[in-house]
């Protein structure tokens, strides 16, 4: 019923209805919303990272000898690397730093290869910026305390010895599949960047550079920057057992590594050749589809010595190179595509707007997605039981090898809600896909049916924070409510183990991390409503502290903002700039929990409505610098997270699509 939304309470001093002012805001978020929808049905929105994907795509660019060299395309590869140092130089701030995020503390490994491209692309290295760089890495301890996925950079550019590197014998292939440190126990993204960068130690490719072109005044102790750097976390034991393992290492590749050296590498190339695939039955957009390894390819063919020339050489050139975003007189990259992320969330957010396969704009997207359901057989396969049926959805173009949970709970449920004969049926092999994922604990990883195993975090080249991929309690929250739009409910042992892991992780304070999103907010949104759509009462007590813990954050103009500093210092949980995409899945918290006559609720939604922009807002490149439609709001921060404390992302949708799932929720009657 929707009649107390006429309360003389909820109508403002004009007289119009708040019901009234959220229809308006919702429709005009539809309409921006639909004219962002490509012409097959699909959406992929920018996704911006941060500036070492400008620094590392120059300092491959040197490593590779191809920074006057012409581009795939055939351009003069000069002035592309060019206008990519203009962007990365826009990028450094007033102190010299470059950052993970805005509002982040200087990152020093950022810092020096941020300083190191620039210098290479003809930055004067006494000029005023450039001096800030110098004298804030230094300050931070020096380029020696860089972490290692940075350390291969300045190896490959002669600037430490391979030596300060991590040994990463190629042999690592050979592992059997009992072995704790088998390929199948680390995360897919990891596996994607651990043999790579295996062949590379290997090889070990070296530019030669003049002292000029160098950064020897980046280092403070000489000593260290030859000395391998093991980060300062995870168990000081196993760190020690792992720095000792490592100096082992050292000294077999003294003789040549194994017996088995020379197959190792042909057989680590092939595996990851495998992965890199163009071609049908398992279509990839480059290895693992992501720019780390994309990046780490190229660096190894030409390290093995196979010529640009070379079809695989030139797919991977245009692989990475997709990721361009071009301007008047600059050049930006993404660290990949988001387009099943993007319409998975964007078709759920039109259902939540009462559209289904009855409206053109909804039976398109849904049409588009079941074209990219996956039918391969992946890495994902070997940790589940033989004869798992493929299944399920990956989160960029083409990544036959490495779909995923959260894509396939979102996906899965928008066309369970969107509806006809083929969506339906995609759907639900999606669901038993996911369903078998489902790991031991209860909850679910995003790419790999596994277990958690803390020791991995202290390899030496584990400082992405990430080198496992456990279960989290936002991606099980987003599988129950996957789950709960194909009827299963409470009383499923499936369903109870979930929920029975999710509140296994609730903070003392109420609320759930967010290992996909920033942070406490987009974990609580995540962990909540999953559980509630499966049939658990929103007054159970710990659903009652997570919805209080909301409430107690809300800012005074109806808001909520969280930054990505509360990985850092969790005292930070819950504050932060307001943003569209957190004050969204804040009011969804509330809507789930208390009702859609929530005051909070209604205060939040109405921050949206207000903050919406206008068609002059969205002529006003102030007031909107990304160039939305009118209809979508302004956000300049970082609510997306690649690897907490190391990598964060901009999605560049979040702004628009969440929002309108949120005021789509509030002011659409629920279908019988």
């Amino acid at each position: 019923m929707t009649a107390t939304l006429a309360d003389p309470a909820l109508v403002a001093a004009s007289g119009d209805s708040v019901h009234a002012r959220l229809t308006r805001a919702r429709d005009a978020a539809l309409s921006a919303l639909a004219s962002l929808q490509k012409e097959d049905g699909h959406w992929c929105g920018e996704l911006e990272g941060d500036s070492i994907l400008q620094s590392e795509y120059l300092l491959m660019k040197w490593i590779l000898g191809q920074e006057s060299a012409p581009m795939a395309d055939g351009r003069d590869g000069g002035a592309v690397l060019a206008r990519i140092t203009a962007y990365l130089r826009s990028q450094q701030r007033s102190d010299g730093s470059f950052g993970q995020y805005p509002g982040s503390g200087p990152d020093l490994s950022a810092t020096v290869k941020g300083y190191f491209a620039l210098k290479l692309g003809g930055e004067d290295p006494a000029a005023p910026h450039m001096i800030r760089a110098r004298d804030l890495v230094r300050s931070l301890g020096g380029a020696e305390r860089c972490n290692s996925f940075s350390n291969f950079y300045l190896a490959a550019l002669g600037q430490i010895p391979w030596s300060a590197l991590p040994t990463i014998p190629p042999e690592v292939i050979y592992l059997p599949k009992g072995c704790f440190f088998h390929l199948s126990k680390v995360s897919a993204w990891s596996r994607t960047m651990i043999l790579p960068l295996a062949l590379v130690s290997v090889v070990r490719p070296t530019r030669a550079l003049s002292k000029e072109q160098g950064i020897d005044e980046l280092f403070v102790d000489e000593r260290e920057r030859r000395r391998l750097t093991v980060r300062d976390s995870g168990s000081p034991l196993w760190r020690g057992v792992f720095k000792c393992l490592d100096r082992l290492l050292k000294v077999s590749e003294r003789f040549g590594g194994t017996p088995f050296r020379q197959r190792a590498i042909a057989d680590a190339f092939g595996w990851i050749m495998q992965r890199a695939s163009q071609e049908s039955p398992a279509p990839t957009s480059g290895l693992g589809a992501i720019f780390p390894p994309m990046v780490y390819l190229q660096i190894v063919m030409h390290a093995l010595g196979i010529s640009r020339d070379d079809p695989r050489v030139e797919a991977a050139e245009r692989d990475l190179d997709a990721f361009f975003i071009e301007e008047e007189s600059t050049i930006r990259i993404q660290p990949c595509f988001s387009p099943v992320w993007d319409t998975g969330i964007a078709l759920y957010a039109l259902n939540d707007c009462g559209l289904d396969a009855t409206d053109a704009r909804a039976a398109k997207a849904a049409s588009w997605l079941v074209q990219k359901e996956c039918t391969f057989t992946g890495d994902w396969a070997d940790n589940c039981h033989a004869g798992t049926p493929s299944g399920g959805w990956w989160f960029e173009y083409e990544n036959a090898w490495y779909p995923d949970c959260d894509d396939t709970a979102m996906v899965a449920m928008a066309l369970a809600r969107t509806g006809g004969k083929a969506a339906v049926a995609a759907a639900k092999r999606g669901v038993n896909w996911m369903l078998a994922m489902q790991n031991d604990d209860g909850g679910w990883a995003a790419f790999d049916k596994t277990q958690d195993r803390p020791i991995l975090e202290c390899v030496p080249f584990a400082d992405h924070n990430a080198m496992q991929d456990p279960s989290c309690p936002d991606i099980t929250g987003r599988a129950l409510e996957c789950l709960s739009s194909h009827g299963l409910r409470v009383g499923d042992e499936r369903v109870d183990r979930a929920i029975a892991y999710i509140r296994s992780k609730q903070e003392s304070e109420g609320c759930f991390f967010g290992r996909w999103g920033v942070n406490y907010i987009y974990g609580t949104w995540q962990s909540v409503i999953g559980p509630i759509r499966c049939g658990v009462s929103p007054r159970e007590p710990w659903l009652a502290r997570a919805g209080a813990w909301i409430k107690s954050i809300q800012k005074s103009d109806g808001s909520f903002g969280e930054t990505a500093n509360s990985y850092i210092d969790r005292r930070l949980m819950g504050t932060g700039s307001s943003t569209a995409s957190q004050t969204a899945w804040a009011a969804m918290i509330l809507q789930e929990i208390y009702g859609r006559e929530d005051a909070s609720l209604i205060r939040a939604l109405e921050w949206l409505a207000r903050t919406q922009l206008t068609a002059a807002d969205a002529a006003d490149p102030a007031m909107n610098p990304d160039g939305d439609p009118a209809g979508s709001w302004r956000e300049t921060e970082f609510t997306g997270t690649g690897f907490p404390q190391v990598f964060y992302l901009r999605y560049h949708l979040y702004r628009l699509y969440f929002p309108l799932m949120a005021l789509g929720r509030f002011v659409t009657p629920p279908r019988a």
